[in-house]
């Protein structure tokens, strides 16, 4: 017997279950397959099921419109971003360019280039020719008038041949 909760002994005590089972076996019934009954549909209950019918199908149509057309604009975005790198790197390709121009444009760039590429030479004092030309005004007025003709078409030509007789 334990006390205060303490078992003093190294088996363990038996339990007691709070039921009693029942000894007798039960027998199980075979019940016979009977045959099953048609059961009829009403109208209303048909109109029904195809409308909950035509309904599922035409939300399923509905989502997967939503769904394709969400990829189609997916994919123009995925597009446009693909274009917005490429427009940057030939955008950045294009200032690149303009800076060494601009650097190929310096005066000593050009003169060097001159003596090595083409075997150019600084002028001597002796290449030098100088011209003088009088102060006269060398522009003309016109003495002859300059007359414009038109291109007429072929309705106003017509009338001019027959006007003019």
């Amino acid at each position: 017997m334990p006390r205060n909760g303490y078992q003093y002994t190294t088996n363990p005590r038996k339990v007691e279950p709070d039921y009693k089972q029942n000894k007798q076996k039960r027998k199980l019934k075979v019940v016979e397959d009977l045959p099953r009954q048609k059961v009829q549909i009403s109208k209303e209950q048909r109109k029904r099921q195809l409308k909950t019918t035509l309904f599922v199908i035409a939300v399923f149509g509905i989502l997967l419109t939503i769904s394709y057309r969400n990829s189609q604009i997916n994919e123009e975005f995925t597009q446009m971003k693909n274009l917005e790198q490429e427009l940057a790197s030939i955008q950045k390709e294009n200032e690149q360019t303009k800076v060494s121009i601009q650097n190929g444009l310096n005066l000593k760039n050009i003169e060097k280039l001159a003596k090595e590429k083409l075997g150019m030479q600084k002028l001597t004092s002796k290449q030098t020719i100088y011209v003088s030309l009088p102060k006269k005004d060398y522009v003309e007025s016109a003495s002859e008038e300059v007359i414009i003709e038109e291109e007429k078409s072929w309705l106003q030509k017509l009338a001019d041949k027959i006007f003019n007789k």
